[in-house]
């Protein structure tokens, strides 16, 4: 007899596919633009991000697969199966700093936007502690309710950037978009790395196989996740330079919230829609920062068993502060998200791929 699917304290495939595509769509949607642009010179940067949405599609099938092969458990029992728990201790310990590391880039980011665009008289410390102890809030319940929560905002939020988009096509200038294919195509490789940043996230998946109640079905729903982000940052970058031209969008610092100051509703029913657009952002910029938070508290409880969750998330909370407030301009947050991206390649593409095909070398599976 099947359960009520949300009676209990599993998610199906669904909810997988709303939480990667939520966890994916992020930070990078509101300055890809600009970086894949500064490195381009042309509209050619679709290609770079082409590329780093499909190599970013093939590793979260690599983690969907190890997943899969090791129903029910999180990165440190995956990881003690294969290599030994000193090593999975080590590993899942990197992994919860690295997480914790994405929700301080998440929250300074939330806040300097913020500031920016709807608090500008507001400090930046303080919007950051507000939306922190929100965070901690989110992450004192079960992980279920997280995954439910992106079942509920996704929608919204790829309705929000297809209106968006619709509401700026009368401006759109197609002579903005030439010349074509003038990059030289080692520049477009090279290039594909800034946009593979933009699709960290898929590796929430190494420690919430847990609650998934259909463990073999992850890799599709995951795959289709992230092909909600790839679609979407294409339409952005395609009708931000069409809109802007390269030149302003290489020197724009969030193009795509730019894009939300041009609209202009009919009959001034809407005013200021860039402060609408940002305020249903925030829905996502929450999920992922609370996703992240969850996730590392969840592999810090895997290696001290008894940990108390909410003792964690409160004993967290100041060191996270910290490293926050630690960039004092928009050139170090730049740095500090670009050391956590060099992390996230590694956590979440390199360590799978070694864990899956070491698994498969040794012939090592988990009980179904």
């Amino acid at each position: 007899m099947k359960s009520f699917e949300y009676g209990d304290r599993e998610v199906g495939t669904y909810e997988v596919f709303a939480s990667v595509a939520n966890m994916v769509i992020g930070f990078g949607l509101l300055t890809l633009p600009r970086i894949i642009v500064q490195k381009t010179h042309s509209v050619d940067g679709w290609v770079s991000i082409l590329i780093g949405g499909v190599g970013a599609i093939f590793f979260s099938w690599i983690v969907a697969k190890l997943i899969s092969r090791f129903p029910k458990q999180n990165l440190y029992e995956i990881g003690g199966a294969v290599i030994g728990k000193p090593l999975a201790l080590l590993i899942t310990l990197m992994f919860a700093v690295y997480m914790l590391a994405f929700v301080a880039y998440e929250t300074r980011g939330v806040a300097s936007i913020s500031r920016l665009y709807l608090f500008d008289r507001t400090p930046v410390e303080i919007v950051s502690l507000v939306f922190l102890l929100v965070l901690i809030y989110g992450v004192s319940g079960p992980s279920v309710t997280l995954f439910r929560l992106n079942t509920l905002f996704l929608p919204i939020v790829i309705m929000l950037i297809f209106v968006l988009l619709l509401m700026n096509i009368s401006h759109f200038d197609f002579h903005n978009l030439m010349p074509f294919f003038v990059t030289d195509w080692r520049e477009l490789v090279i290039t594909s790395k800034e946009s593979t940043f933009s699709f960290l996230g898929f590796e929430i998946l190494l420690f919430y196989n847990s609650i998934l109640n259909k463990p073999k079905k992850a890799v599709k729903a995951s795959t289709l996740g992230m092909l909600i982000p790839l679609i979407l940052y294409l339409l952005v970058f395609l009708i931000t330079l069409g809109m802007f031209g390269a030149e302003v969008t290489a020197s724009t610092l969030y193009p795509t919230e730019e894009l939300a100051k041009q609209v202009e509703v009919p009959g001034g029913f809407f005013e200021r829609f860039e402060s609408i657009f940002f305020s249903v952002w925030i829905l996502t910029l929450f999920n992922s920062a609370a996703m992240a938070f969850d996730v590392s508290l969840s592999a810090i409880e895997a290696v001290f068993s008894k940990a108390k969750r909410m003792a964690l998330a409160i004993g967290v909370g100041p060191i996270l502060y910290l490293a926050m407030m630690q960039p004092q301009n928009i050139n170090e947050i730049q740095l500090f998200g670009d050391w956590i991206s060099y992390a996230g390649i590694g956590m979440g593409m390199i360590v799978p791929t070694l864990l899956l095909l070491l698994s498969m070398l040794r012939g090592v599976k988990g009980r179904a």
